[in-house]
């Protein structure tokens, strides 16, 4: 099961004591004297084991059919629904055109798209703006402004697994773009 010297674990024992050819109460008691740390493990896979498998081929009465229905229909509404990305519908076309409207540069947009952005750092007349050139709410904007749906944005062939990069602030994102710094002043700005 292990080197020599070594105990095996858990998984090793447990996967030994299954493919036993005589599962009963001698081979038990055997691996229970080898591996007492186990036991509780052991015992609950012995019983796993023994128990007899119940077949029932008989169709549902309508009353059980019934139950299960209701229990599913309750389980169904406590699912919380998925908050619709307001990115997904946009082709290039619209995000140029989203661009225009906001009056940045393309990356800019890229980066709102891809959520690299701090929605607080973000003002209020801005995303107000953002939301309306993306035909969505403000509240859709901000419960979309998580990783998930960042992750699901884009989709990229490469080599590695993609990784979420740190969000920046607005600011940042201005100044790397090379947005003038009279023009970074009126986008921050929070009024007109």
């Amino acid at each position: 099961m292990s080197p020599a010297g070594e105990r095996p674990s858990r998984e090793s024992v447990l996967d030994a004591f299954a493919v036993e050819s005589e599962p009963g109460q001698s081979t038990l008691e055997r691996y229970l004297r080898l591996y007492p740390e186990y036991a509780g493990e052991l015992v609950d896979l012995s019983r796993e084991l023994s128990r007899e498998v119940y077949n029932d081929d008989a169709p549902l009465s309508s009353a059980d059919q019934a139950l299960i229905d209701a229990a599913w229909s309750q389980y169904a509404a406590a699912m919380p629904t998925p908050t619709p990305d307001p990115f997904a519908a946009l082709t290039v076309d619209n995000w140029r055109a989203v661009a225009q409207r906001l009056d940045v540069p393309r990356q800019v947009v890229t980066a709102l798209r891809e959520r690299r952005i701090l929605l607080v750092s973000i003002p209020r007349r801005f995303l107000g703006t953002l939301a309306e050139a993306v035909s969505s709410s403000v509240a859709q904007l901000e419960l979309s402004w998580i990783p998930a749906h960042a992750a699901a944005a884009r989709s990229y062939k490469a080599d590695g697994k993609p990784i979420v990069g740190e969000q920046v602030t607005f600011e940042q994102v201005l100044i790397d773009a090379g947005v003038p710094a009279e023009k970074r002043a009126r986008l921050l700005a929070e009024t007109d």
